[in-house]
């Protein structure tokens, strides 16, 4: 108790001769880094990799990065005439689809990378036909570009990864 008011004390001291004292933050906490392999996304690596950033560019809790030399990634990406779709091993694992049915019916590519990252990081398909949703996927028309999570798709990857909420494996499937 003496230490709190003498802490006290001194605070007001520095306050009134003009000096600020802040206050020590904790540090925040690393995000986690996932790892993809892009290796056989074929003609959409490009693609991949600015799903990946958009992604990057939204949350603070996971960053997703080109897996390097000798190290395992937690997600592979591949490329195949089907719709695009995603299988989940658990939060941040597993692999997803690029498939050309959905890019030769005019889908934006990018939305679709950065939808199929969005199951691995945690989050369904929401279907709700609004191009501001990310994971209303194929629902929404296929003229939107808008391939960025919105502000409650984005605050629910990072509680997810916050937290380390266990997501079982499943798989989504972008469906036309």
């Amino acid at each position: 108790m003496l230490f709190k008011r003498l802490s006290a004390v001194l605070l007001a001291f520095l306050a009134a001769a003009g000096l600020q004292v802040a206050a020590a933050d904790p540090a925040a906490a690393a995000p986690r880094v996932l790892y993809y392999d892009a290796s056989q996304a074929q003609e959409f690596v490009a693609a991949v990799n600015q799903g990946a950033q958009i992604w990057n560019s939204r949350v603070t809790t996971v960053r997703l990065e080109p897996v390097p030399a000798g190290r395992t990634p937690n997600i592979r990406v591949y490329a195949d005439n089907g719709w695009p779709r995603t299988y989940t091993t658990s939060l941040g694992n597993g692999r997803w689809y690029m498939g050309r049915e959905a890019v030769n019916e005019g889908y934006y590519v990018p939305r679709i990378a950065a939808h199929e990252f969005g199951h691995i990081l945690g989050l369904p398909d929401r279907r709700t036909g609004l191009c501001a949703d990310l994971m209303s996927g194929s629902s929404a028309p296929v003229s939107c570009t808008n391939a960025y999570p919105n502000a409650t798709e984005a605050a629910t990857v990072n509680n997810n990864f916050r937290t380390a909420v266990a997501v079982p494996a499943r798989e989504f499937a972008w469906v036309g």
